[in-house]
């Protein structure tokens, strides 16, 4: 079985061309990202094997349809890149890695946390240019800290046990309740509530219709005042103008985002040398309390190997007929 894959970068290719040699499925790495524009590439494939800013809209479909793809394989959890209603109608059949590494994500937000509350960033660079002052880097103890965990399945129930080893503190927010969360000691509430009481936010919940600005001007009015506020999850579930409005006014007191709802023009690309056409990137990263990282959560040696060995999965089940709950149906 052929399958091109799109938006490569080195690290997918070690991971990927290990499980290769073990199966019958062979991959064609394209750098570009897969678009209206690239489907072309996807010629003589049976499939594609996508990533997160890849964007399969109908007319992308349509045109995969008409090449012969008949699979799309997601390496990672998320897939509101993909419309799956169309996909279903030119019987494209999508597949997704739903959880390659819970563990990986939730120490991310772990570590966004402690490098803005003890400015260890700011500490290494001054160092190395021979300025051992501690002015300004003073931080606060987690112990004793309200957590606030908006979504709490595979990454964000990780994240709540990480937290554990902190503070006794934590409350939780989502439509369904973790049984296993609520066995942590783990307080569920209402989001108003969680707003209004959390030192630290972590959000852990997929972008569905329902979630997207989920953190919006509103909602940041509700915070604590000097509320820390960390996205690993996906970026659009904070409306980036408001939250610049809310760090502006002192509202919100730290920001740290992995993601970022504009993410698919800068992320996993080398624009140093570039001038930066985001305004709403320039302005966050112009912030001494904001840190931003280029959506490196999952990119721990365990998730990749999860992630390469998952999609082969995906892709020999796709081949056997066999059914699985990793492919991504419309509700």
């Amino acid at each position: 079985m052929k399958i091109a894959f799109f938006s490569t970068k080195s690290y997918d290719k070690e991971f990927f061309e290990t499980y290769q040699d073990q199966q019958e499925i062979h991959f064609k790495y394209f750098s570009a990202s897969l678009s209206k524009d690239t489907v072309a590439l996807a010629r003589g494939y049976d499939g594609v094997c996508v990533f997160v800013n890849d964007k399969l809209e109908e007319e992308t479909l349509e045109q995969l349809a008409a090449v012969g793809v008949k699979l799309i394989v997601l390496r990672c959890a998320g897939f509101n890149n993909v419309n799956i209603e169309v996909a279903e109608k030119l019987n494209i059949k999508v597949y997704r890695v739903p959880a390659y590494s819970p563990q990986a994500v939730a120490e991310h937000a772990l570590a966004l946390i402690l490098t803005l509350n003890r400015k260890t960033h700011k500490a290494y660079n001054r160092v190395r240019d021979g300025n051992f002052s501690l002015e300004r880097l003073q931080g606060f103890n987690l112990q004793h800290k309200t957590i606030g965990v908006i979504g709490t399945g595979k990454i964000g129930a990780s994240f709540c046990k990480i937290m554990q080893g902190f503070t006794d503190s934590i409350l939780a927010y989502d439509k369904y309740e973790n049984e296993t969360v609520k066995a942590m000691g783990v307080k569920y509430v209402d989001l108003e509530y969680l707003l209004e009481n959390s030192d630290i936010i972590s959000l852990h919940c997929p972008l569905t219709p329902e979630t997207k600005y989920l953190i919006d001007a509103t909602s940041l009015q509700n915070l604590k005042n000097g509320c820390m506020l960390i996205n690993t999850s996906r970026g659009a579930l904070i409306h980036t103008g408001d939250a610049i409005e809310a760090l502006k006014e002192g509202k919100l007191g730290y920001l740290g985002i992995d993601v970022y709802e504009q993410e698919e023009h800068l992320f996993f690309r080398d624009l140093s040398e570039n001038i930066i056409q985001d305004d709403q990137i320039a302005r966050l990263i112009s912030f001494p309390n904001v840190l931003i990282t280029s959506h490196q959560g999952f990119l721990t040696k365990e998730a990749l190997q999860e992630i390469a060995k998952v999609t082969f999965q995906n892709i020999l089940d796709f081949q056997s007929g066999k059914e699985t709950e990793n492919r991504v149906v419309s509700n």
